[in-house]
């Protein structure tokens, strides 16, 4: 006997896309940290969904239910009404995202009711911390760690794509050759969000600020070169990169996966404390 099929108890279609910049900013200010992601994008480009690569979702007020849906389906707020419903919307049409990504509360009831439609996740990640710096870093940075200069591109390239792999399990460079995920890389390096210790012209120190929001710095692609690790050059370069963001007014921020214990002794060494806990859903 056949499965019975699924049926969308909610409907979708009072899920609407969101017009109201000033309620955005308001749930932006509430939560700066978890929201750095999406409020980055929304500094970048605003909230018209031609220019943000995406759209705003809502089903009541926004200050209530808020979800972005693009390259990574980010849910911020609601109840799980709301969560249903846009997983509804988002799985009515071809998926287009990569990744669940967000709060841990909202991540998980939305993809209970996306993993009905959509299969099995190539990993769930249901227990990120999410850390910030208040003050000064604990312990001391490396002076040697400093902005990456676009010529150096192809050495840093090296470190990032054995990061990537480490961290997703997955070649950046799968599809196109590296083209797509070198020019991402450059983008960073262009913009002075990618930062490393090089030593005899490589690379055996790096980290990326991957998303800004006026308020907020959120660092990713933390690695140390294999042959380096154990000598402080993780702490104390994060420290480095924690401290320019501080100095430009921001909150430094990351979420470290629960059973990487080896980074999350890192971050403490460095200051960090919990501010919350994510959970990331990764799609083939």
């Amino acid at each position: 006997m056949s499965a019975p099929p699924f049926h969308r108890l909610v409907d979708e279609r009072r899920v609407s896309v969101v017009r109201d910049a000033a309620a955005v900013a308001r749930v932006f200010a509430a939560d700066p940290v978890a929201c750095c992601m999406v409020a980055a994008r929304v500094a970048d480009h605003g909230i018209s969904p031609a220019a943000i690569g995406g759209e705003l979702w809502t089903r009541r007020r926004v200050e209530e239910s808020l979800c972005f849906s693009g390259p990574n389906l980010i849910p911020l707020r609601g109840a799980i009404t709301d969560l249903h419903a846009f997983a509804d919307k988002a799985s009515s049409a071809p998926r287009r995202c990569s990744s669940v990504v967000g709060p841990v509360d909202l991540v998980l009831p939305m993809w209970q009711r996306l993993a009905q439609v959509w299969g099995p996740a190539r990993d769930v990640r249901d227990n990120q911390p999410l850390l910030a710096l208040s003050g000064e870093p604990a312990c001391a940075p490396d002076p040697l760690v400093r902005r990456v200069r676009i010529e150096e591109l192809d050495a840093y390239l090296v470190a990032a794509v054995d990061m990537f792999i480490g961290e997703v399990g997955v070649d950046p460079r799968a599809g196109d050759g590296g083209r797509g995920y070198r020019r991402r890389v450059a983008a960073l390096i262009a913009a002075g969000r990618a930062w490393a210790r090089f030593e005899r012209g490589q690379v055996v120190f790096k980290a990326e600020v991957g998303a800004q929001s006026p308020t907020v710095g959120q660092i990713q692609g933390v690695w140390v070169r294999p042959d380096q690790r154990g000598h402080g050059l993780g702490s104390a370069g994060t420290a480095t990169l924690a401290a320019a963001i501080a100095a430009e007014g921001r909150i430094p921020s990351l979420y470290v996966n629960d059973f990487n214990t080896v980074a999350r002794a890192v971050y403490d060494r460095v200051g960090f404390t919990q501010v919350g806990e994510f959970a990331t859903v990764l799609l083939d």
